[in-house]
């Protein structure tokens, strides 16, 4: 058996990288996934994102494990489309527990940051968020069977950040997820619905693995930028759906309003 045997999880940025991880992670351990993707270009995202060809791999990946999933192309940015999202995976699965708000970009420039760059950061790492947990919120309040929420963060979220990287949109938007999680997690609890947030430091996933990013952490190396202390540059994809899993689980069933760091120490000093 699987920690999460009948239970449906709902995951945004689900194509690739962490977000195709952890629905891997939680289909082989037993849930069924709702899995939402923009698979398009931001303007002005620099690296390339994901494709429906990246949803694609996922929705086998998680069919190999025997998991049913259903797979939307929608805009975390844009409530009625992420809801409709939402509603046909429900529709089709029958019930939720999880959600995993997932889905986030970072600008990658050397200088200031502009307004539609802000913009679109707050958009998507932020508002984006507030609109997963709100386009489930009521199903898991009536389903009357409690549940879980993961906010997917950054050492960002914590820290300051250091250097061009990451600049303040993404440090607000980063900082602003853990006011969200905090505020969910005192409204949810009387509903037994858990809500946490987990705090990567830099993960291999094409995010970060890309010309562009190579370009800007390049420059922050040359200027002292701040690294992990344990000896490692990246993190995989797996330790946070690790962090994860647990936070989703019976394992962590009296854990809410943590702000959980996967970060090889990025947060200490």
């Amino acid at each position: 058996m699987g920690k999460l045997d009948g239970k449906v999880a709902f995951i945004t940025g689900a194509a690739r990288g962490q977000g195709r991880s952890h629905a891997i992670r939680l289909a082989a351990e037993g849930a069924d996934i709702i899995a939402v993707d923009i698979c398009a270009q931001i303007d002005t995202i620099r690296y390339p994102m994901s494709t429906p060809e990246d949803l694609e791999q996922t929705v086998k990946e998680v069919e190999s494990l025997g998991r049913r999933i259903v797979a939307c192309q929608a805009d975390v940015r844009d409530r009625s489309e992420l809801k409709d999202a939402f509603e046909r995976g429900l529709t089709e699965l029958g019930r939720v527990d999880i959600v995993v708000a997932n889905a986030g970009i970072v600008p990658l420039y050397i200088g200031e940051e502009d307004g539609e760059t802000f913009d679109d950061t707050i958009a998507v790492n932020l508002v984006g968020v507030w609109n997963t947990v709100e386009a489930a919120k009521a199903t898991l309040v009536a389903q009357g069977d409690g549940g879980a929420i993961v906010l997917i963060s950054s050492t960002a979220g914590l820290k300051g950040g250091a250097s061009h990287l990451p600049g303040p949109g993404y440090t607000a938007s980063k900082h602003g997820v853990v006011g969200l999680m905090r505020n969910y997690a005192l409204k949810l609890a009387k509903h037994r619905i858990r809500v946490n947030s987990v705090h990567p430091t830099g993960v291999a996933t094409p995010m970060v693995l890309n010309e562009q990013m190579g370009e800007i952490l390049a420059a922050v190396a040359m200027e002292g930028g701040q690294q992990n202390p344990m000896p490692v540059e990246l993190v995989e994809s797996e330790d946070i759906s690790a962090a994860v899993l647990f936070l989703v689980s019976e394992d962590a069933r009296y854990v809410t309003g943590v702000a959980l760091p996967v970060d090889a120490g990025f947060c200490v000093g």
